[in-house]
């Protein structure tokens, strides 16, 4: 089995190729999705986070994303606190679940690989690129923030130029969603062809 991890910054469209790879039949399992249902589902993950950042963090038993976005987005410190709590469980969670994929390649889908430590778990890396104002624009519209907020949150990511000079390929994704899609493509027939030779 090959593991690819897929990360890049907020709003470069990560999400889009994972959609990409799952359209060839490629599972792809979402850190920050799995980490959100972590953090109302598993108990002990609760119990910490309510410990560190008070009762206030959950509200009618589901995480208080604004109260808790609030908190860390402005202090890297209670950030660092919030992903050491679940950073880990997030870790475990992935290798159970690759251990139940019948497929010979997997994508691991993570904004944060490299400050989260998955980059250990992964064969191959990608890193998706943008330019700063599309990144903007997308998350804007997607989420519906302010574009402060945006920027808040680019600058909270682990620097990008690191970010790329630690990945195995790298995919600029300011064209044409045909172009992005043509591009995946041909990465799944070279990992294909990787996994015939082993």
């Amino acid at each position: 089995m090959i593991k690819i991890g897929l990360t890049g910054g907020i709003g470069s469209g990560k999400t889009t190729v994972a959609k990409i790879f799952e359209s060839n039949g490629i599972p792809v399992y979402y850190a920050d999705l799995e980490a959100k249902k972590l953090m109302n589902e598993n108990p002990e993950i609760i119990r910490k986070i309510i410990k560190k950042f008070g009762k206030k963090a959950y509200s009618e038993n589901k995480l208080n994303t604004g109260y808790i976005a609030g908190i860390v987005f402005k202090n890297p410190q209670k950030l660092k606190e919030l992903e050491a709590i679940v950073h880990p469980e997030v870790k475990k969670d992935f290798i159970r679940w690759t251990k139940q994929q019948k497929s010979d390649i997997i994508v691991l889908e993570n904004a944060i690989l490299h400050r989260s430590g998955m980059d250990k778990d992964v064969d191959l890396i990608i890193s998706i690129t943008s330019e700063p104002e599309k990144r903007i624009e997308r998350v804007v519209s997607r989420d519906n923030i302010s574009r402060e907020e945006v920027l808040q949150r680019i600058n909270n990511q682990k620097k990008e130029v690191e970010m790329l000079k630690n990945s195995d390929i790298i995919i600029n994704n300011d064209e044409t969603k045909q172009k992005l899609q043509k591009k995946i493509e041909e990465i799944i027939l070279k990992v294909k062809s990787m996994l015939n030779k082993s």
